[in-house]
């Protein structure tokens, strides 16, 4: 049973439940971009974004990489384990796009020879800065072993992602992944939502873009793309 609200954001709403180890996550229908200087509210957005997270969650813990999530209620809500967040969000990149691109000088898209995985501190105020691992520790936001597991738990599940989506005939260019630690056991799992919020994914045969940068770089309209990723996903099952 849904109780008080405990969180508002833009793009969801979290409740506590009876269990006092779960929470509720709803999703509105409302897109950010650059910390929430962009915005826009678009019908049906929370939808798509609640049902795409709830499949790729879901993948992952049958592949056994732990996540917060529990079940999907509804089509806006999903019942999740409730976390203690750990402020660190692990980029795991295919392609390098977007800003990485532009910091590192090189073409929006380039693909390098390895996996790059980014740890940034994740602080809106500060524009979420890339950290390193002393630098994560040193600000106690988690400890070298902590590190260890969220790096290995990202680099499997960017590459169980990766695959999932190549059957879908998306590339995941990249994905942001965060973390908490659960409040009955206290491991670090998968927190948040992973969707075209999310990540980069791009159509393997004609490169568009079926991701949040449609609303970030004025490319069109988010609600078709998020559709047919949708589709794509639920083909697989």
């Amino acid at each position: 049973m849904k109780k008080d609200l405990i969180f508002e954001g833009n793009e969801k709403r979290i409740y506590a439940v009876d269990d006092p180890n779960q929470v509720l996550f709803h999703f509105n229908d409302v897109v950010v971009a650059y910390n929430g200087v962009k915005r826009a509210r678009l019908k049906g957005k929370g939808i798509l974004a609640n049902k795409i997270s709830s499949i790729l969650l879901g993948y992952l813990n049958e592949c056994g990489v732990s996540t917060h999530f529990i079940e999907r209620v509804d089509d806006r809500e999903q019942l999740c384990r409730k976390i203690e967040i750990i402020p660190l969000e692990v980029v795991v990149h295919n392609r390098m796009a977007g800003t990485l691109a532009a910091k590192l000088g090189v073409e929006d898209g380039f693909k390098p020879v390895n996996t790059v995985v980014d740890l940034c501190y994740n602080n809106d105020e500060l524009g979420d800065p890339l950290v390193n691992r002393d630098q994560a520790v040193a600000l106690s936001l988690a400890t070298y072993e902590d590190l260890d597991k969220m790096l290995v738990m990202a680099r499997k599940a960017g590459s169980l992602l990766t695959e999932l989506f190549h059957k879908a005939g998306i590339e995941l260019v990249d994905c942001k992944i965060e973390f908490g630690r659960a409040s009955d056991t206290g491991e670090i799992i998968i927190s948040d939502e992973i969707s075209p919020d999310t990540c980069r994914l791009w159509d393997e045969q004609t490169q568009e873009r079926l991701d949040k940068d449609r609303f970030r770089l004025d490319l069109g309209d988010v609600i078709p793309a998020y559709t047919q990723v949708l589709e794509r996903l639920e083909s697989l099952q």
